[in-house]
């Protein structure tokens, strides 16, 4: 079985920042929700946990899987998407014409990634790549697998496994520290 999880909360959450991959810790709210997930999820097995090398992710994983002997690896293609010279703007719905809400708005029409950020090719290649060089493998042996990521990056991965188009990127709500089965 596959599951995921994204990233408990950071002090970039909180203030509507995008993070991307500017790497920012978790806030003492997302230790918290991830030793609530730890509890929550304590008897869902897994046999081996893909995480991104984000510190957010790597804490996540960290808390969740304490007292656990599941072995974690971290992977670069599990970094959250790049969003360029926008990583790190505030509110941005609040900026009239900002060209980054369109990934957030529709995605199926951010077609230009904005000034050095990823395209939405870029990320479903590499997410692409790990499924089918990684995981399938494991779920092919019976085994269970954990990633642990970010919004974006795992609402790539729903619409990989479930075949989702791109209008429908964000319709799985990938929320902080729950745990997603797919």
């Amino acid at each position: 079985m596959l599951y995921i999880i994204r990233h408990g909360k950071t002090d970039w959450n909180i203030r509507h920042k995008l993070q991307g991959r500017t790497d920012i810790p978790l806030n003492e709210e997302g230790r918290a929700m991830a030793e609530k997930a730890r509890e929550e999820y304590r008897d869902t097995h897994f046999d081996i946990c893909y995480c991104s090398p984000l510190v957010r992710a790597k804490e996540t994983a960290e808390i969740l899987l304490r007292g656990r002997e599941v072995p974690v690896i971290y992977d670069g293609r599990l970094m959250e998407m790049c969003f360029g010279s926008y990583e790190g703007i505030e509110n941005s719905f609040a900026i009239p014409d900002c060209p980054i809400n369109v990934f957030f708005k529709a995605p199926e029409q951010y077609t230009t990634p904005v000034e050095g950020a990823e395209s939405m090719e870029e990320l479903f290649a590499r997410t692409g790549a790990f499924l089918e060089e990684v995981v399938q493998p494991q779920l092919a042996q019976g085994k269970d697998v954990l990633i642990v990521g970010h919004g974006a990056m795992n609402s790539s991965i729903v619409c990989q496994v479930k075949g989702l188009p791109l209008s429908q990127f964000w319709s799985a709500g990938i929320e902080n520290c729950k745990l997603m089965r797919l």
